[in-house]
């Protein structure tokens, strides 16, 4: 019964430390500053446009550590990014300084 009570405060406690820190995530301020830097003229949710559907995003990123510091590298420093066209551009800098909501905004995508 020790063991069943200890195993279970270990996945409970392992669960609280792998859960990512974009799980809590403010969608409606995210969303208004995508909307505020236009990153829906090139990206939608769940479609490609001219750059790949957020949640596709999301999956190329997802279980990768370092995921949240190469996207908020992406959109902080405008560099060159292959489009889906096989063209390239620059990425456009997100609209803002505020790092916590750059980091929000990078969360919601990692959160699709």
């Amino acid at each position: 019964m020790k063991k069943q009570i200890i195993a279970g405060i270990v996945i409970t406690l392992a669960a609280a430390v792998m859960t990512p820190a974009y799980a809590d995530v403010d969608e409606v301020a995210a969303k208004s500053l995508a909307k505020k830097s236009d990153c829906f003229k090139c990206h939608a949710v769940d479609k490609t446009k001219k750059g790949p559907s957020y949640k596709k995003i999301a999956i190329k990123y997802k279980g990768k550590a370092d995921a949240e510091s190469v996207l908020v590298k992406q959109i902080t420093t405008g560099p060159k990014v292959k489009l889906e066209d096989g063209s390239e551009e620059s990425h456009k800098i997100i609209d803002s300084q505020d790092q916590g909501a750059i980091k929000n905004l990078v969360g919601w995508i990692l959160s699709l």
